[in-house]
Parts: structure tokens; C-alpha cells; sequence
């Protein structure tokens, strides 16, 4: 170990300088003056006896105390590690793919129709999605619950808000399947006779809901061909909208005529209507499968998309891709939305998503069900503009009222 030189202007030890008139004076560079390893230059430490030189390179043990702290942090790690990736009985909902229903999907057309002219469009019509982590099949962990909190964009529910309960992943993979192409079906329909085809059916009951005043008279099988409300007059049923349409003018708890064709005979059957959650007027209680003549063939290539919520946006792709001319006038329009064989707009879940993923991937306009309403002021994206619609009519209107520059002046929601 070096001693420090002494500090420039001051003497080093011995006698006193001639003429100080006294004692020796104890300069900074004075042998006492030891410095420490740490210390820089220039700056020593009044520390007291030195250690050896060896001892300032020997690593301090470690003491019982210390390796207990350490272990002890080590394992609440892990511990806290293995809690977050735990499964939890969550769900969480984020802003799913938007598909553009006048686009192409493998270089196909998404909507193709067979028998009819076609016309191309430069706007474009997007269904939009939710992703939902969670579920049978594809549990959660707790670290995904967490990030979804803390994202504004993203929902997370208890799991059976979003899954029926005991439900199987390939029972409910097989009911989005089945509700896809429903939706697919009603957009059809609707879409046809919102452009002025007819398009005939033959609706067949295939069950009664529970609480429906119609369990226990009209049976599954039964072929409704006509209904009479009380004071009214008899209307043949030759698509659902003509049952829709009655219905839709109906009170609950009004008894109502309906008849059906069951094992070749014609019955005429009284019933009282029951208040419809979703719409206006009141119905049946019952479940239609409807058997549709098409006056051509359309069909749609999409894959890996499931559920009902597409209905409004696949039929607004029909009207556009036959009619002439460019129905969104080159505009950017996503939307959401069920849509019933009468061209009825119904609400869905997953909206706020919805929105996100429109405007994240372009659109400047959203189609947002009248249902849905309440759910959409505060999460509108910068850019983004609502269009309130109750139905197929209203919908097609709006987006021509964009695509002419008056979006504007269109009902909102809020």
C-alpha cells in the first residue's frame, strides 16, 4: 500500500520551517494520513489503523441472515410466478380481426353470386370481431386477467357471463358454426327482399321456449302458414316477414290465431304472444327453421370467424355488390349487428371491442345496433364516427348517405 504525495503547499513532516516559531505542524501528506483502498486520489481517509492489503480483496461471508433473505426472496418469486399462471375462471374480450365483406379472401371474391350480374365497389364494408380468451379449452391465467384490467381496450368477466355453463369446447365451437351460418342465411333473405326479390320459404317449428304461452300448442314440426291476430285480419305466411311484420304490430299477451300444417292436416291454433326481448310488438315463443327458395345462389368464403354478429354487414355486402354504382362511395365502413329474415338490426356483445378493431384497421364510420346504444358513449376512437341503425333498410341508407358526404347528419348514439 502507497502513501499519498504530500498535497502541493504543505510541508512534509520533520522540523518546523524556519521561521514558524513553533512545533512541528502535522501536514495533509502526514504518514498518519492512511489512505483506503475506495478512496480516490487526493483524498485521504483519517481512518485509523490499516488493514492489511490482502484483507481489502477477501469477499465478505456471507452470513446465516443474509442466505435466509435471499432464499426466502427466491422462493416468493417462484410462488408469486406459479400464482399468476394459474388458470382463473375469466374471461377477457379484445378487439378482435375486421374482415372486409366486399374484399377477396384467398383471391376469392368473400361474397360470391351465382346466376345474378355482380358489381364491383372501392369502398369497403368490414364486420368486425371479438377475440375472447377463456373458456372450455382455452383457460386464462391470472397474468392475463391482470393485463386485461389494466387495459382500457380489453373486458374481462367472470367466464360464465360470456359461456353457457358445463358447456364443451366442441359443443360450443359446433354452436358458432351453426349461428355463422344462420346469419349468413337471414343476411341473404334480407338482403334479397330489401332489394325487391321475392323470396319464399316455408318456416317449420323446431321447438317452444320455456316459458312461452305457446308450450303445450304449437308442437316442433309444425309449418306455420298463417296468422291472425284477435281483431285483425288473417295473413298468409309465405316468408318469415310476413309473420315478422304482424308481430311487430302486435301487443304481448295477445291472443293470436296461428296456423300450421302438422302430419298433412291444417290446424288452427290459439295462442297468446309473449313481449320480445330485442324488438318491438311481441312473438310466438317459438323457434323457426326456415327452408328458403333462393331466386339464385350466394355464398360466402370466410373462414374462422363464428357466431351471429356479422349478419348486418354480410347482408349490406349483398345490396352493394348487386346493385350498381358504389354503395359506400369509396368510404371506409365497419359495423356490427345481427340481422333477422325480416332485416330486423338486433344488439350483440363485445361492442366497445368492436370499435377499437374498426378503427384500428381504417375505418372512419361504425354501424352501431340501436341495442347497443347505451354501451358506446365514452368509447368512440379518435376518428371514429357511430351510426345508429335498427334495421337492414336504415342500415343501407346511412351507408349511401356516407358514401354521398352526409354522414354527418345521420342519427348517433348518445
Amino acid at each position: 500500500m502507497h502513501e499519498q504525495e504530500p498535497e502541493r503547499g504543505y510541508a512534509p513532516p520533520g522540523p518546523a520551517a524556519a521561521g514558524s516559531g513553533g512545533s512541528p505542524r502535522m501536514g495533509r501528506g502526514d504518514a498518519s494520513a492512511q489512505l483506503r483502498p475506495d478512496s480516490p486520489p487526493g483524498e485521504p481517509a483519517f481512518a485509523g489503523p490499516q488493514r492489511p492489503a490482502e484483507e481489502w480483496d477477501r469477499p465478505e461471508r456471507a452470513t446465516p441472515r443474509s442466505l435466509t433473505l435471499v432464499l426466502a426472496g427466491g422462493v416468493l418469486a417462484l410462488a408469486l410466478l406459479l400464482v399468476m399462471l394459474v388458470p382463473v375462471p375469466y374471461a377477457v374480450q379484445s378487439p378482435g380481426p375486421t374482415v372486409d365483406t366486399l374484399g377477396e379472401h384467398e383471391g376469392e371474391p368473400l361474397i360470391e353470386v351465382d346466376g345474378e350480374r355482380t358489381y364491383p365497389s372501392d369502398g369497403e364494408l368490414r364486420l368486425t370481431t371479438v377475440s375472447v380468451a377463456g373458456g372450455p379449452g382455452h383457460p386464462v391465467a391470472a397474468f392475463d386477467v391482470v393485463a386485461g384490467w389494466l387495459d382500457p381496450n380489453r373486458l374481462v368477466l367472470p367466464v360464465e357471463a360470456v359461456f353457457p355453463e358445463d358447456a364443451t369446447e366442441d359443443e360450443l365451437d359446433e354452436q358458432s358454426t351453426q349461428q355463422m351460418t344462420s346469419s349468413q342465411t337471414n343476411a341473404t333473405v334480407a338482403a334479397l327482399e330489401e332489394l325487391g326479390h321475392d323470396v319464399p320459404m316455408t318456416l317449420t317449428v323446431t321447438g317452444v321456449a320455456e316459458n312461452s304461452p305457446s308450450r303445450g300448442v304449437i308442437e316442433g314440426g309444425d309449418v306455420v302458414t298463417a296468422v291472425r291476430p284477435e281483431g285483425g285480419d288473417r295473413v298468409h305466411v309465405e316468408a318469415y316477414s310476413d309473420l315478422a311484420d304482424v308481430l311487430a304490430e302486435t301487443a304481448p299477451g295477445t291472443t293470436v290465431t296461428v296456423t300450421v300444417r302438422r302430419g298433412g292436416e291444417d290446424l288452427a291454433l290459439d295462442v297468446q304472444t309473449m313481449a320480445s326481448p330485442q324488438q318491438d310488438g311481441s312473438v310466438l315463443g317459438v323457434f323457426l327453421q326456415p327452408d328458403v327458395e333462393l331466386p339464385f345462389q350466394v355464398e360466402f368464403d370466410i373462414e374462422d370467424i363464428g357466431g351471429p354478429s356479422a349478419g348486418t354487414m354480410f347482408a349490406l355486402g349483398i345490396v352493394d355488390v348487386l346493385t350498381p354504382g358504389d354503395l359506400t362511395g369509396g368510404e371506409h365502413v365497419a359495423g356490427t349487428g345481427t340481422v333477422d329474415l325480416a332485416g330486423r338490426v338486433g344488439p350483440i356483445g363485445g361492442i366497445q371491442q368492436k370499435l377499437v378493431g374498426a378503427r384500428r384497421d381504417g375505418a372512419d364510420w361504425f354501424l352501431a345496433p340501436a341495442g347497443n346504444c347505451d354501451e358506446v358513449p365514452g368509447h368512440v376512437p379518435d376518428g371514429l364516427h357511430v351510426v345508429r341503425v335498427a334495421t337492414l333498410a336504415e342500415a343501407r341508407t346511412s351507408v349511401e348517405a356516407i358514401g354521398e358526404g352526409n354522414g354527418r347528419s345521420l342519427p348517433t348514439c348518445g
